[in-house]
């Protein structure tokens, strides 16, 4: 929703962890998660008046982050599910 927050440790908390381990161990991971933390505030300065864009720009950074966002949670339960096997 607009203004909250969409940082993956809010998105993600119960993965805390595992998100730490894979900023330190997996480059792929913290590329994506660079990639993610940089739309995400572009989007929230959008939403804050802070830059102005077309709306069609506004929703395709949108769609860009949820993917990255999908390929995130994927990476996270995929290491989790390692770890506990």
């Amino acid at each position: 929703m607009f203004g909250e927050p969409h940082d993956i440790p809010h998105e993600f908390p119960e993965y805390s962890e595992v998100i730490e381990a894979l900023q330190e161990s997996n480059s792929l991971f913290k590329d994506i998660y660079q990639e993610y933390h940089d739309l995400d505030r572009e989007i929230h300065d959008i939403e804050q008046n802070v830059e102005a864009v077309s709306d069609f720009y506004a929703e395709d950074l949108k769609k860009k982050r949820v993917l990255l966002k999908d390929k995130i949670y994927t990476m996270l339960r995929s290491h989790d599910a390692t770890v506990a096997a």
